[in-house]
């Protein structure tokens, strides 16, 4: 039967908390336009709105290139309303003292900003229509094209682009840098790489998306006003793209406890891991575990590998398992009441594709799975051979944790996920009924109700093996914790990621990119939390 306790979560549930919308909310393209023609159709000006984006991009210029370190400052200018944004910022600085010079590849500019560029042209500012009017120029802000690109650059344009990436010098981008695709990330034949990128209104997709973070640099998102009714009339409640922030994942934690309490009232979780081949993987798999606050932590692995994880972790449960002759779990000791008994089930890290017959037999539960590593690939083949229907099957919660090979083969019909990561993973949790986490350098989490979260940071520290079994354990012990809240699930999967993604970013901060190993990741997961 279908997994009702999935649908009702997404349909009924508290899958979000009471937050401010603007400050979290991903957009489209189209999205951000009807809600700009809300905003138009109800009065507002546009060379008012003009102003004010522009306005507000001019003082964070000051902030990051004060006076006395930039004096020369290039401008690009392209020909509709992100060009008139433009024009003010070099208004606006001139103004301020620096020396400003205006780079126009396209003559024939939008009526709006034609009479920025009159008006800038008449304070004596320098107009060029080749890109080497700036080459002098210590700082350039991009103002070619902004959100809703879809053209490839080429010719004249493209030439210049690419010179001034090659000038390396820092770059400014006004709302994207030209050349992204607003939704996807693409480059669109070529872009701009911005040192900074200052998003206007709200934050597009393509700031989290894997094929755009090259070229956006550091983001920041500049509010200039508006009203939340208008974002609420264009986008449904329950089909949300949005960012986890430090002070939602806070709200997320399974925090404060009561002070009259049991290690049975706080979760108990189960882990399935580990081979002879990948011992490791459990030890790794079971501390990240650890560091989630579960209240008790059960593992099962092969008999050989007991010892080995009693050593590491001698308050957990260590469950030796009959083993196959290569060393994978050959069977669980475990009736079907005692698996019962588990709050949550996380299974994968290091299990060998050998262990199918383990998949087979928790897949049948009732309690929240999460699968990760080759659960996924013995998932991924039963649902393309034995059992087809195996999404339909369960009557519990599943949340998957793939990165994109194993996506690929979870998911053989969702086509280029690699470019399109919010859609495909959205596409994903339809099909699956299930929650499903896209590990990455943009990491993203969709619920099947079409809801997403988005994991803003991340360190390419963890691209190292054994931080995916950290994660699932992590997460595990998350979810073990909500005894059977399943409102809160969605939210804490994307509290898991960020809470992954944070211990990384403080361990590569203190020990560099090369320095932070998985077993070193899990040690910083109790620190994350300790200065908030």
């Amino acid at each position: 039967m279908r997994n009702e306790h999935n649908i009702k979560v997404g349909a009924q549930g508290n899958l979000r908390p009471r937050i401010n919308i603007k400050d979290t909310i991903v957009v489209s393209a189209q999205q951000m336009r009807d809600i700009e023609g809300r905003i138009f159709a109800r009065g507002m000006p546009v060379p008012a709105l003009m102003e004010k984006a522009a306005g507000l991009c001019f003082k964070q210029i000051q902030i990051l290139y004060p006076k006395p370190k930039v004096s020369h400052v290039g401008i690009i200018v392209g020909p509709g309303h992100n060009g008139g944004d433009a024009l003010v910022v070099a208004r606006e600085l001139h103004l301020a003292g620096y020396q400003v010079k205006v780079y126009r590849p396209i003559t024939k500019l939008k009526e709006l900003t034609a009479s920025h560029a009159q008006y800038v042209a008449s304070l004596g500012i320098p107009f060029g229509e080749e890109i080497d009017i700036l080459s002098e120029c210590e700082l350039i802000i991009d103002g070619l094209f902004g959100f809703g690109l879809t053209l490839s650059l080429d010719g004249k344009i493209a030439e210049a682009v690419d010179r001034l990436n090659n000038w390396g010098k820092a770059v400014v981008s006004i709302d994207l840098p030209s050349g992204i695709h607003t939704d996807t990330g693409e480059v669109l034949g070529t872009a701009v790489k911005a040192t900074h990128t200052l998003c206007l209104g709200l934050w597009k997709q393509a700031f989290f998306q894997e094929q755009g973070v090259e070229y956006i640099g550091k983001a920041l998102k500049l509010d200039f006003g508006i009203p939340e009714a208008d974002i609420k009339a264009i986008i449904p409640e329950n089909n949300l793209i949005q960012q986890i922030t430090p002070q939602l994942a806070k709200q997320f934690l399974p925090l404060p406890r009561p002070q009259v309490t049991h290690k049975y009232q706080q979760g108990s979780l189960l882990l399935i891991c580990g081979s002879r081949r990948y011992p490791g993987a459990a030890i790794l798999n079971a501390l990240g575990a650890r560091a989630s606050g579960v209240g008790m932590l059960s593992v099962a692995v092969p008999e050989s590998l007991r010892h080995l994880l009693i050593s590491q972790l001698p308050e957990a449960l260590i469950i030796g398992c009959p083993e196959t002759p290569s060393g994978a779990i050959a069977s669980l000791p475990l009736s079907d009441a005692e698996l019962a008994k588990f709050d949550t089930i996380g299974s994968g890290s290091g299990l060998t594709v050998e262990a199918q017959p383990i998949i087979e037999r928790i897949i049948n539960l009732s309690c929240p799975l999460i699968l990760d590593a080759d659960a996924l690939n013995i998932v991924a083949k039963l649902a393309a051979n034995k059992m087809p229907n195996i999404w339909q099957s369960r009557a519990g919660i599943t949340i998957m944790t793939p990165h994109l090979g194993e996506f690929k083969r979870l998911f053989p019909d969702i086509n280029h996920p690699e470019k399109e990561r919010i859609r495909a993973v959205q596409q994903a949790a339809q099909n699956s009924n299930s929650m499903v986490l896209l590990k990455g350098a943009k990491t993203v989490i969709a619920h099947p109700n079409n809801s997403v979260w988005v994991v803003p940071e991340s360190t390419s520290a963890l691209a190292r093996g054994g931080s995916g079994d950290v994660l699932t354990g992590l997460l595990s012990g998350l979810i073990a914790q909500q005894k059977g809240n399943l409102q809160n699930t969605f939210n804490t999967v994307a509290l898991a990621a960020y809470w992954h993604a944070q211990a990384g970013i403080k361990a590569a901060k203190e020990r560099t990119e090369l320095g932070v190993d998985a077993f070193t990741l899990s040690s910083y997961l109790s620190l994350v939390w300790g200065n908030n």
